[in-house]
């Protein structure tokens, strides 16, 4: 497939994409520099012409991952997906619990009960729905640095949770959602028999534990929860219930609807601030049909941008690395916390080169002077290698959108 190779005028200014054996030509004749190497993009050295074509941006948001591309009457010009981060709630929950422990050592403190007023401001969203807003906005800004957009569209969609459980569902039945006449406790017992889902034990005190836990990405929406008796529950601890032994259990849980809502709430959000084109999941799907593609978030960003025929290039898988500027530490005795403050000379996911091939960091220890190097950029495994920051030099740095290529063919 197609590898276009983004450029940018002498003033930094996105243009045209070229191919990569115009590129490799510039750049010998040192007429362009190499200034990125993922997506590859050169800057020239001389004063070119401001002629553009038309390019439309098309973006699939989705819960977990965002379908991209951006395509021109005669070709895709750049296409691929965003995984977004899923572990915001469990990073809050952990510092939440370093603070907590911090302040029980405290003899005496001033009540703080009123100082959370960043919920009271208007448009306040809670920060893992904040960064699922955050993203597409970033990489909108990123894709409008590389080339030059003249239209940007978003999908937009309407879900009805109640509706997405059971399809077929009206009337006064719709008002009457699963615990009609019951208590969650009550309907639980008559749904599991007031017996131990796990060992089947009856006559005992049973507890309510979600059959994923909230640790795990679960929710405490009701299809998603069970009795246990409390040793089965201290011996499951934060398994599921398939890792405990138990699949047919977790068939019995519904798929659950934390993306409804988004889907909802972001989407429109992202249309009102960005000021942008939208269009609809029933159309998207229409077109995709259409063309005979399969359904991927990569295809349907290519549907919304107005992709018909035009010869598709390679697609980018897109990951956010979090830049650990700052976190909290044990010291060597491993109970009085610090906090480091200092950012370490290299980080997870920088490239760095060493004995003339190019890895990837995969960790930092012993106070960041050694390194972790694991497999090569171009995907081959190796055994892990230490090695002292001395002997490595530093590529480029892998924080914020770290991007590699997607594997799977998007055709």
């Amino acid at each position: 497939m197609r590898v276009p190779v983004y450029v940018l005028n002498l003033r930094g200014q996105p243009l045209m994409p070229t191919t990569p054996c115009k590129a490799r030509k510039l750049v010998k004749s040192n007429q362009a520099q190499v200034i990125r190497r993922l997506p590859f993009t050169i800057q020239l050295g001389y004063a070119t012409g401001e002629a553009k074509p038309k390019i439309k941006l098309g973006i699939d948001a989705g819960y977990s991952v965002i379908g991209f591309s951006a395509t021109t009457e005669k070709q895709e010009v750049i296409a691929g997906e965003v995984e977004l981060r899923q572990d915001v709630s469990r990073n809050l929950t952990q510092r939440r619990q370093y603070r907590r422990t911090r302040r029980n050592r405290l003899w005496y403190r001033k009540p703080r009960f009123n100082n959370r007023v960043a919920t009271q401001k208007p448009g306040w969203l809670p920060p893992s729905i904040q960064h699922k807003l955050d993203t597409p906005k970033r990489v909108i800004t990123e894709f409008q640095n590389l080339l030059p957009l003249t239209s940007i569209h978003i999908e937009v969609a309407a879900f009805e949770a109640h509706q997405l459980k059971k399809p077929e569902i009206s009337g006064v039945e719709y008002h009457q959602g699963e615990l009609q006449g019951y208590e969650i406790r009550e309907y639980l017992l008559e749904k599991w028999q007031r017996k131990c889902a796990y060992c089947g034990k009856t006559g005992i005190p049973l507890e309510i534990e979600p059959i994923v836990p909230k640790s795990r990405g679960g929710s405490n929406r009701v299809a998603h929860l069970t009795l246990a008796c409390r040793r089965c529950n201290r011996k499951k601890g934060d398994q599921t219930a398939t890792e405990f032994g138990f699949p047919e259990i977790a068939k019995k849980a519904a798929a659950s609807l934390k993306a409804a809502p988004f889907m909802n709430l972001v989407r429109t959000h992202l249309v009102e601030e960005l000021g942008c084109g939208k269009t609809y999941g029933y159309i998207t799907k229409h077109d995709r049909i259409k063309l005979g593609l399969a359904k991927s978030h990569v295809n349907d960003a290519y549907v919304i941008a107005g992709g018909t025929t035009q010869p598709r290039c390679r697609s980018f898988l897109v990951k956010q690395v979090r830049r650990n500027n700052r976190s909290i530490q044990t010291n060597r005795k491993g109970f009085k916390p610090s906090i480091r403050r200092q950012r370490y000379p290299l980080h997870p996911q920088d490239l760095v080169r060493y004995e003339g091939e190019l890895y990837v960091v995969k960790g930092v220890f012993n106070y960041g002077k050694w390194v972790r190097l694991g497999e090569f950029t171009s995907g081959e495994k190796t055994q892990p290698l230490n090695q002292s920051i001395k002997n490595v030099n530093l590529v480029k740095y892998g924080k914020g959108l770290h991007f590699s290529y997607l594997t799977e063919s998007t055709d």
